[in-house]
């Protein structure tokens, strides 16, 4: 490969794949993506279900744990996180939402200029092909295909009557005019088939000339001439490469590894870099703090109902049976994301916006599915959508190799339980509701919870991420930001963070595509361009 670039992204995840591919299109303009894992390809990628075998192991995966969590009960969370090009995009439950437009009026607030939801609304327009609705709040050109669900599972019917039993409405699009009610998810999927950041924006333009992609190349630092950032370093097999960049490093590794990175490469709090012994380029105290993430809790139950997956002998029939017709029409059982239904819901109704998440899904789910129960069965998430608890990544040492200490600070303000708890009960009376409960054939995990402190200690022994950590390269003008609106990073010249750390505050939904919003905001900054809704 040359060395020398344009622009060097660090991070082929769904930030870091829209910025090659866009950044690509103009022929003049030489762009190097770095990928610290593989291809991004393959059947367990391109599969829907296929995240299944991946979200527990290390496969296209880097299986993070946070440090041990006071308000867990001490125990330790799981954090997987996509390790391929892709990146999480390409593991996860292909959810397409993009969060309350409250939550962007809120950034513009806080004094992120071009933030507000009529600023980034054309950038998740301009990213989305969606294969139904066409209208004033949805894109159909886009790179990133958008389809509704193709599994035909009537399960999804039997959450919606009990959905309207308990008096919530039924929406068929949770991004448009109103996020409230219950409904079927859209999925990034193209033909039944996963559609992620890398087949969106990355692997149709593969054959540009002015476009390298390197895969399993680890950055171990960010290089400096002064306070200018000037390349990488990085870590290809036992080599140790160097590229530069003319123009800006973007660094696109995410809300543990963004931080981490800047840390490992002088920028961030000076007392910490010097415990680690690391000189010190630029003293920026906010880089990995303002962590956060949606606690989650999930209910299982097991059932006979034909219509969940499960490892008994009849369910794994039904699946092996099924692999026909996904062959031949893409349809069925293999297209699912599992958590095909779901609703954002209030704990209290003078709120403006839902405070709570459900993922309804047909399967039973236990610890991230590192616990199998050899049954049939479904579950149900409720996760809080706006939690104050502030968490961090810190280094655990100054070897890039070492993965990042991780705290999301679950449930540390005392008001997160307290919401959880309403939403644990708003969740069971849901799956309480007739059209549910009739395939319920055992509880498991709540069935003798009965009391406000019994809630309390299931959701404090059961509750862990639904894989959605933002904010700890926070954007924003106080002491505390990390970059400014225009996504580079304070203190420092030809350096950006795109990604989902540069939120300054959790938006309420699933955080993939925002991140590739935030992709797209960034191309127009870098071309000193913008857009208006």
């Amino acid at each position: 490969m040359e060395n020398d670039f344009d622009y060097l992204i660090i991070g082929g995840g769904s930030a870091g794949c829209a910025l090659a591919g866009r950044l690509s299109e103009d022929p003049d303009t030489r762009v190097c993506l770095l990928e610290a894992g593989g291809s991004g390809d393959g059947l367990l990628v391109n599969v829907p279900s296929g995240a299944v075998a991946m979200l527990s192991k290390p496969i296209n995966n880097w299986v993070m744990e946070t440090v041990p969590q006071k308000g867990l009960n001490g125990r330790q969370g799981f954090q997987p996180r996509g390790k391929c090009l892709g990146g999480s995009s390409a593991i996860n439950a292909m959810v397409y939402i993009r969060g309350h437009r409250e939550d962007y009026d809120h950034w513009a607030a806080l004094g992120n200029e071009g933030w507000s939801y009529k600023d980034v609304l054309p950038y998740f327009r301009l990213n989305e092909h969606n294969e139904r609705i066409d209208n004033d709040y949805h894109g159909t050109d886009g790179p990133l295909w958008v389809s509704d669900s193709r599994t035909g599972n009537p399960f999804q019917d039997y959450f919606l009557d009990a959905a309207r039993e308990c008096d919530i409405p039924i929406t068929d699009d949770f991004n448009g005019a109103e996020q409230e009610g219950a409904g079927v998810y859209q999925v990034t999927q193209k033909d039944g088939e996963r559609w992620s950041s890398a087949r969106a924006y990355l692997f149709p333009h593969l054959d540009r000339s002015n476009l390298t992609v390197e895969t399993n190349a680890q950055v171990q630092r960010i290089v400096f001439d002064g306070k200018r950032a000037v390349g990488v370093e990085f870590k290809q097999g036992k080599q140790l490469r160097t590229a530069s960049a003319r123009k800006e490093v973007l660094l696109s590794a995410g809300a543990f590894q963004s931080p981490q990175l800047l840390m490992l490469s002088g920028v961030g709090d000076s007392e910490e870099l010097k415990k680690h012994n690391i000189p010190v380029v630029h003293h920026l105290p906010g880089v990995g703090k303002n962590l956060q993430d949606h606690p989650d809790f999930i209910f299982g139950y097991t059932t006979d109902s034909p219509a969940t997956f499960g490892l008994s002998p009849a369910g794994m029939w039904r699946a092996l049976m099924a692999m026909g017709t996904y062959r031949k029409e893409r349809r069925g059982l293999w297209t699912s994301n599992f958590a095909e239904a779901g609703a954002f819901l209030k704990t209290r109704p003078e709120l403006t916006a839902p405070d709570l998440q459900l993922h309804m899904v047909t399967a039973l789910v236990d610890d991230h599915g590192r616990k199998m129960h050899f049954t049939q069965g479904y579950s149900c998430h409720v996760c809080l959508l706006r939690p104050r608890s502030r968490g961090s990544v810190q280094l655990a040492s100054a070897n890039p190799d070492d993965l990042p200490l991780i705290d999301p600070a679950f449930l540390e303000d005392p008001q997160d339980l307290e919401d959880m708890v309403q939403g644990y009960k708003i969740t069971k009376k849901i799956m309480e509701a007739p059209s549910l409960k009739r395939w319920m054939k055992k509880d498991m995990f709540t069935a003798n919870v009965k009391s406000d402190d019994e809630i309390r200690d299931v959701i404090r022994q059961r509750a862990d991420t639904v894989y959605h950590p933002v904010g700890s390269c926070k954007m924003g003008t106080d002491e505390q930001a990390v970059v400014d609106p225009q996504l580079r990073v304070h203190g420092i010249e030809g350096l950006r963070v795109i990604d989902a750390s540069i939120m300054p505050t959790l938006i309420g939904g699933n955080t993939n595509a925002p991140a590739m919003m935030i992709a797209e905001k960034a191309v127009d900054m870098i071309r000193g361009q913008s857009r208006t809704g």
